[in-house]
C-alpha cells in the first residue's frame, strides 16, 4: 500500500497526523464497499438505437378478438374499459380505454348514481390500439373463470438485486408512463403489465436490461 511505504520513510513526527488521515481514508473506503450492492448490477444497453428503445415501441394492434377483464365505466354515454387501477370514489373513476358499441340492455350487475353507470366484466372486442370495440355480449366478472396465463418465468426465481430490481422498475414505468398499466417487483424480477404487447416491448427490454430482467404481460388476451 502506497501510504504505508511513505510512513515508513518518515520521521515520527511527520508521519502521525498522516497515519491518522490515513486510517480515516481507509475507514470511509470500507465503509463504502459495506454499503454496495453485493451482487452485478443488471446491465442497461447503451447502444440499442433510439427507434428501437423501450419507450419509442410501438406494437402492432392483434388481428383477432381479443379479451380484457376490468371495470366498465359509463359517464353519460362516453363508455370506458378500465384495466389499471380504478379511483376509489363514489362514482368510481379511471383512465381507460375508450369503448365503442356498448350497451346495458341485458347486462346484469351494474351500479348507477347520477349519469354514471358501472360494473366489472370480462369483456370481448377488437383492439385498434387506441379503442375497444365490443363483438360478445360481456361476462360478469364474478362469473367468469379465466385460463390461468403461463408464468414466463417458468417458476425460477430470478438472480437480480433488489437494488437493481427497484431502479429498472422505476426506469421502466417512467419512460413507458400510461402505457403501463402496472409495475412491480417479485420473486427476482420486474413485472409489468400492459394494454396489449406483441412482444415488441417484451423485446426492447430484453435488449436494454438482459433476457429474464423483465417480463412484459398484456391485459388483453388474444381469443381468436
Amino acid at each position: 500500500m502506497r501510504a504505508a511505504a511513505t510512513l515508513s520513510s518518515m520521521s515520527t513526527s511527520q508521519s502521525r497526523p498522516l497515519l491518522a488521515a490515513a486510517s480515516v481514508a481507509c475507514l470511509l473506503a470500507l465503509t463504502a464497499c459495506a454499503s454496495g450492492p453485493a451482487g452485478s448490477p443488471a446491465p442497461t444497453s447503451t447502444t440499442v438505437p433510439s427507434d428501437q428503445r423501450l419507450e419509442a415501441v410501438h406494437p402492432a394492434p392483434p388481428q383477432g378478438r381479443v379479451i380484457g377483464t376490468g371495470t366498465v365505466i359509463d359517464k353519460g354515454g362516453d363508455v370506458q374499459l378500465c384495466l389499471g387501477a380504478v379511483m376509489e370514489s363514489y362514482p368510481p373513476q379511471c383512465q381507460g380505454l375508450p369503448v365503442d358499441g356498448w350497451t346495458w340492455e341485458g347486462v346484469d350487475g351494474s351500479e348507477t348514481s347520477g349519469d354514471v353507470t358501472w360494473g366489472t366484466y370480462a369483456v370481448y372486442g377488437t383492439y385498434d390500439g387506441e379503442r375497444y370495440t365490443i363483438t360478445d355480449p360481456p361476462i360478469m366478472l364474478a362469473l367468469y373463470d379465466p385460463i390461468r396465463p403461463e408464468d414466463p418465468s417458468g417458476g425460477v426465481d430470478g438472480t437480480t438485486s433488489a437494488a437493481d430490481l427497484t431502479r429498472i422498475q422505476d426506469d421502466v414505468a417512467a419512460r413507458l408512463g400510461s402505457t403501463a398499466l402496472t409495475a412491480s417487483s417479485d420473486r427476482g424480477y420486474v413485472w409489468v403489465q400492459v394494454v396489449w404487447d406483441d412482444g415488441s416491448i417484451q423485446d426492447a427490454a430484453d435488449a436494454e436490461f438482459g433476457d429474464d430482467v423483465v417480463f412484459v404481460t398484456s391485459a388483453l388476451r388474444e381469443i381468436d
